[in-house]
């Protein structure tokens, strides 16, 4: 019941903090998603940023939609059920596939994708054909 309560204080404080992501910055964020507020979106280009359904992605986690080096600016895809992990790097334009699990402080620079769990820096996949369910968590078959 405490645990019910306290994720629903929870949702009701996070709602301002996705309207200002995806109305005022223009982040295509799913309603379905959660971003801790310790995470760090790409605000230099905010409108290449894409998280889908049933997507976390964790504290001190950094999502880039931009390279200044390059002066590229460019989309970053994370797909549904997917969880990135406390601060992992998501390198300009990239794709992260469905049920995919990035380990902490992991650096992706490539594509990963579908039903992947990679780890390091750079990330390498470390094991692949797993399940997720809401909020990247591993389903345990």
């Amino acid at each position: 019941m405490i645990v019910k309560i306290r994720n629903f204080i929870r949702q009701v404080l996070l709602w301002p903090y996705y309207i200002l992501l995806t109305k005022f910055y223009k982040m295509n964020i799913s309603s379905s998603a959660r971003i801790s507020l310790g995470a760090k979106l790409d605000k230099t280009y905010p409108q290449g940023i894409h998280i889908d359904d049933e997507s976390y992605v964790a504290s001190g986690a950094l999502v880039f939609a931009h390279d200044y080096a390059r002066t590229l600016h460019t989309n970053a895809y994370i797909g549904k059920k997917c969880f990135i992990g406390a601060n992992a790097i998501i390198m300009p334009g990239l794709t992260i596939g469905d049920n995919v699990i990035v380990g902490a402080g992991s650096v992706v620079t490539k594509d990963v994708s579908n039903g992947c769990i990679v780890a390091g820096n750079p990330a390498k996949v470390i094991k692949e054909n797993i399940m997720t369910t809401k909020y990247g968590k591993l389903k345990n078959d």
